[in-house]
């Protein structure tokens, strides 16, 4: 998913879509979320796809609810590297994703709706311009 994100990201994306900073003036992370999201509706037959929807203490970007319980559920956080919060690179955006998720408990909804922990994928989604890193 890393490789295949990147490739899309450097062919596709333009630096005034992604923008170059987290600000309230190009807000990046919403263009990105509108990208994966839109790339993850057409999985509708099998995931029931929700956005920015509260659960726990916040509001996750992106979840997959499978329609079969018994399939696993995905959460996903997307970040932009923000060298004013000591980011200095992916990872340590990827790390701040995957904090937030943990801290904020979105996994509520899914455990609330009959979903074991260990079926939960959480997935941390860090941005740089037209750079991407999943974990």
């Amino acid at each position: 998913m890393n490789t295949f994100m990147n490739k899309v990201a450097l062919n596709t994306f333009s630096s005034f879509d992604s923008g170059n900073k987290p600000s309230e003036q190009t807000e990046p992370e919403r263009f990105y979320h509108g990208f994966v999201l839109g790339m993850v509706v057409n999985m509708a037959d099998t995931y029931i796809v929700r956005s920015n929807r509260e659960s726990g203490y916040g509001r996750y970007d992106v979840m997959l609810e499978p329609v079969d319980k018994n399939g696993k559920a995905f959460i996903f956080e997307f970040k932009v590297l923000d060298p004013d919060e000591d980011e200095k690179t992916l990872e340590d955006t990827l790390a701040a994703a995957h904090r937030q998720i943990a801290e904020k408990r979105y996994e509520t909804e899914l455990i609330s709706r009959g979903f074991a922990p260990e079926k939960i994928r959480r997935y941390g989604f860090a941005f740089r311009g037209r750079e991407c890193r999943i974990g």
